[in-house]
């Protein structure tokens, strides 16, 4: 929801803020008291092109700030991430508007007009402007049709199996496309793969024989010092074992006079058998030193081998083993390109099968919500006084003889243009005047059938839709009586799933609000300007009764803003 809408030093405005609810927020004033200024204070933070006349008079620059609750709106969330903005809780979007030029800024983060404009389109639905109404660009009725049926779980079922149709036709042109290369270079590949393959490398081989080498090499230097380390430690007259068990011996009296001795003893003990083991693994070590030259010479030829293959072949052994592996491959294709072409086109023609199935089931199922949305729009345009209105939704599917669709029943032999999301590509068409045809939407809907057209749209879709901000401009032209009741009542019954804010001058919808604003125009020390304040329940009833009546309030408009007061719609979309 937008929570609060800053405003400085725009148009007549100097400085303003206000705080929205949830629910209905309406919004009345006089004609010329500045409605539309906060209308194109909105706009420009929800990413539209900024005028520098728009600067109040005197001021260095505009500035409009909104702070939104973005709640669990997740592809929100996803776009800040994206952008590298701040995730918080709440969203800030501002504007600053000065000569010459204007700033945008997310989170305290400069942005792009165009990144304020993704994200705000992602929060707010503005009727009143052709650029803002999301039902009039047609690449979102598939969206509206999908929503309302409640059909996530088909698409994402359909989308999996396009996905796989996808990669599977890539890997084909792939292939296609290395078709020359892999006949030109088959002769090479068999090359690499038997000069490999003679050598017969085993993996970590280089390593293993590069310890051995080491071994063998310096066989000579580990016998004579592994046998001279034994002697001093263990063999001569001298040894560090028979020094040590002539101080176990002197210690041992010295205990018999002391036993503050016994400590040390103990250590020497310790000492003397750690010498007794690594003499014994000195000895050990020494008894199974090779002197193998020929086994010496074996290592070396193989290692010549084996540096060979990895100067040639990537320059390691893993390496050259990754490449042998990838090398069988490409061989394989060449010799057996039209095998392995022939397995993929296979391939290609069952997921083609289970991705025709998957589109046609969610084509069927978006007609048959097609059929029910057409039917309670006509029914919602006639409560809303459009009475003659046709709607329909245009389904069509764009015919490919290579499509990777096949029609179904007497279509089976038909093939149909694939799309992410669908074959289906949706459009909205609406007459509002018998005897004129359907038309698009965009063409038809105009003037001041536009708001009515948009809100009886809305109400039927209000639960789909995943807009959460709704925002209608002078919805009420060319409308009064019961039929300015019936819109509050759909503005009403919206505001149970989105926030709502209207500007109108109808008091049989600014009575139905959550939260009534006003907005005045003022004149102090010479200049002009426009506030906005929130009306209490008192208030309310005198600004009502003033539209009811004009200028002049009397007791019977205050009557009768008392009664419409009192009117709690129960109205369901």
């Amino acid at each position: 929801m937008l929570c609060s809408l800053y405003i400085r030093d725009y148009a007549l405005i100097d400085e303003l803020e206000v705080d929205f609810s949830n629910g209905l927020n309406i919004i009345t004033g006089e004609t010329g008291a500045g409605k539309s200024i906060l209308v194109g204070a909105l706009k420009l933070i929800l990413g539209e092109r900024a005028a520098t006349d728009s600067i109040r008079t005197g001021a260095r620059k505009a500035i409009i700030e909104g702070i939104f609750d973005t709640g669990d709106l997740t592809g929100v969330r996803a776009m800040l991430d994206e952008g590298g903005f701040d995730v918080q809780a709440r969203l800030i979007l501002r504007r600053e508007v000065s000569e010459g030029h204007s700033r945008a800024f997310i989170n305290d983060s400069p942005a792009s007009v165009q990144q304020m404009r993704a994200i705000a389109s992602e929060l707010v639905d503005l009727h009143g402007q052709h650029e803002h109404q999301s039902l009039l660009r047609t690449e979102k009725h598939l969206e509206v049709v999908d929503g309302f049926g409640g059909l996530g779980g088909l698409v994402e079922a359909y989308r999996s199996h396009y996905g796989k149709v996808a990669n599977l036709v890539d890997e084909r042109e792939e292939l296609r496309a290395k078709e020359r290369e892999l006949q030109q270079q088959k002769d090479l590949f068999a090359f690499q793969i038997q000069e490999i393959d003679a050598t017969q490398p085993v993996e970590g081989e280089d390593v293993s024989l590069e310890a051995d080498r080491r071994m063998l090499e310096n066989a000579e230097r580990l016998f004579t010092a592994t046998a001279s380390l034994f002697d001093v430690l263990y063999e001569s007259d001298t040894s560090v074992n028979d020094q040590l068990v002539r101080v176990r011996n002197e210690i041992q009296d010295l205990v018999r006079i002391d036993p503050e001795f016994e400590g040390l003893l103990s250590e020497i003990l310790s000492a003397q058998i750690a010498v007794e083991e690594t003499a014994k693994s000195l000895q050990d070590y020494n008894s199974r030193i090779e002197f193998n030259q020929e086994r010496l010479d074996g290592i070396r030829e193989r290692l010549i081998e084996l540096d060979h293959l990895k100067r040639r072949y990537g320059g390691t052994l893993e390496a050259v083993l990754a490449l042998r592996e990838d090398l069988g491959i490409q061989y394989e294709m060449a010799v057996d390109f039209e095998g392995t072409l022939g397995r993929l086109d296979s391939g290609i023609a069952a997921a083609q099968s289970e991705l025709s199935e998957a589109a046609n089931r969610l084509s069927d199922k978006r007609r048959e919500i097609a059929g029910r949305i057409e039917i309670a729009i006509v029914s919602e345009l006639a409560a809303l006084g459009i009475q003659d209105a046709r709607f329909a939704i245009h389904i069509d599917c764009t015919i490919d003889e290579n499509g990777w669709i096949r029609g179904a029943g007497e279509n089976r032999s038909v093939r149909y243009e694939a799309f992410s999301n669908g074959m289906d590509r949706v459009s909205f068409h609406l007459s509002t005047n018998i005897g004129e045809e359907l038309k698009p939407l965009v063409k038809v809907a105009s003037g001041g059938e536009i708001s009515r057209i948009m809100l009886a749209l809305k109400t039927i879709l209000a639960k789909s839709d995943r807009l959460p901000i709704l925002v209608f401009d002078e919805i009420d032209q060319g409308i009064s009586g019961k039929l300015a009741l019936k819109v509050g009542e759909r503005l009403h019954a919206l505001a149970r799933y989105h926030q709502v804010i209207a500007i109108t001058h109808l008091p049989q919808v600014a009575a139905l609000a959550d939260a009534h604003f006003k907005v005045e125009k003022t004149v102090d020390d010479e200049r002009t300007r426009t506030g906005m304040r929130r009306l209490d329940e008192i208030q309310r009833q005198g600004e009502i009764a003033g539209l009811l009546s004009g200028a002049t309030i009397t007791d019977a408009s205050l009557e009768s803003a008392r009664e419409l007061l009192d009117i709690k719609p129960e109205l369901s979309p």
